[in-house]
């Protein structure tokens, strides 16, 4: 008796790429609408009743930016946050938002994590390492399984966009996102990179650039005194 296998190979689309991003960024260089941003792809399709999302940030804009924004056929705010201004985020959880003050930081990379645990609707902002007051919002909500997840950019609906005013200019990488709540621990093991997203990781990224968006290595600086500092490409 002959045994047959079958093999079933998973295709993409030619305009979807997964990598490792290790040392690497996404530079959004202009403002714009649905023609510049990063769309990501889940490796977790189920309802999500906890979220757990990290990511670094760097940009010199004064005015409001997206920077996650997660959308369902149901919601289109089902899971987003943004800079309102350099020292105020907004979190928005289904029909529920709410704004958190934080300090005031200089130009710099900035690690930012927000989590949302549907038992309690407990929402906890942490910016650099740091914990900000916690919030309520959408208790009892669970997430869609159907999602469509962007960088640099708010969506409107399931399949669009809200204007360009609040798209993101600047550096966005090691982006993350978790099916639970991270505890203070686990947050600093992912500032020291030592702890990856199960639904999304930078690490096995699942993801389409759109306009002008650039891939790009990550510099790294170190002091070279007082007047100038040496960067360079962290390959």
């Amino acid at each position: 008796m002959k045994l047959c296998v079958l093999l079933f190979l998973v295709v993409m689309p030619a305009s979807w790429a997964q990598e490792d991003l290790e040392g690497k960024v996404f530079i959004f260089p202009i403002e714009g609408s649905a023609d510049h941003d990063v769309i990501l792809k889940p490796t977790i399709t189920k309802p999500l009743q906890k979220v757990s999302v990290c990511l670094n940030s760097y940009s010199d804009l004064s005015r409001g930016y997206s920077l996650f924004s997660l959308a369902t056929t149901e919601s289109k705010n089902a899971f987003v946050f943004f800079s309102k201004s350099p020292n105020l985020y907004y979190v928005a959880v289904n029909v529920q938002q709410a704004y958190i003050r934080t300090d005031s930081d200089s130009l710099n990379w900035r690690h930012i994590c927000v989590t949302w645990d549907s038992d309690t609707g407990v929402v906890q902002l942490w910016v650099n390492g740091k914990i900000y007051p916690r919030k309520v919002l959408s208790k009892g909500f669970s997430i869609d399984g159907e999602t469509s997840i962007v960088l640099g950019h708010i969506k409107s609906s399931y399949g669009g966009y809200s204007p360009s005013q609040l798209s993101f200019v600047g550096e966005i990488s090691d982006v993350h996102m978790w099916d639970f709540v991270l505890t203070p621990r686990d947050i600093q093991k992912v500032i020291s990179g030592d702890r990856y997203g199960n639904v999304i990781s930078w690490k096995s990224l699942v993801y389409e650039m759109k306009g002008e968006v650039l891939l790009q290595p990550k510099l790294q600086c170190k002091s070279g005194g007082s007047v100038s500092s040496v960067c360079t490409p962290c390959y």
